[in-house]
């Protein structure tokens, strides 16, 4: 017997259900830069932009690498519920927009998510079918090196996001997959098998 779970009808147009994936791990890790790797050799992809209270860095620009808001317009958006998930991390909020990721996924687009621990967990709990990816450093050394070489946060902000860090790694075992980030190409060829694999029929 053939497996059809998989092909349409004649003349259908019916989309394939898209895969919503979502990256997380430690802070310093290399998840920006390896969500814009993916991004850049597969642009069906859509990276979702977080929103944050976070203060932009040099580089940063608002609606492009997040929507920058202070903390009363966040809060005013989270009690509307226009957040797939919301958390704090070393003082900050950060959320995902929920209506973008909705949309994109009613139209068969696979969306990458790339947002911390606690909003990992909410997604897990929302939306059980979603792909959680870990983004693991090759060892805790590499992690603290690359968070103090960055070179645009104080070291009372460092030393919150080590230690936040020494808990997320303890969270390894909650997701589907881990990917250990010893070279960018590597990692980002890995994740973008993930992203672009059909979803499942349900």
């Amino acid at each position: 017997m053939s497996d059809r779970a998989g092909t349409d009808g004649p003349g259908s147009d019916t989309k394939p259900p898209a895969l919503l994936t979502v990256l997380s791990g430690p802070s310093g890790v290399g998840k920006t830069t390896l969500a814009a790797q993916v991004r850049k050799a597969h642009p069906e992809v859509w990276l979702s932009v977080s929103a944050t209270t976070r203060t932009p860095r040099p580089s940063e620009v608002d609606g492009v690498h997040y929507f920058f808001h202070d903390r009363p317009t966040f809060e005013d958006l989270i009690a509307k519920g226009e957040f797939l998930e919301h958390a704090e991390y070393a003082g900050n909020l950060y959320g995902t927009p929920r209506r973008p990721v909705e949309e994109r996924l009613d139209a068969g687009q696979p969306v990458l998510l790339e947002i911390e621990l606690q909003g990992a967990r909410q997604i897990r709990a929302s939306m059980p079918s979603a792909r959680l990816v870990f983004l693991a450093p090759p060892s805790w050394e590499v992690l603290e090196q690359r968070l103090r070489g960055r070179g645009t946060e104080p070291e009372a902000v460092i030393a919150k996001r080590l230690a936040t860090g020494r808990d997320e790694l303890a969270a390894e075992c909650e997701f589907d997959v881990t990917i250990v980030n010893t070279s960018i190409e590597q990692a980002a060829a890995e994740l973008a098998r993930l992203v672009t694999a059909p979803a499942p029929r349900r």
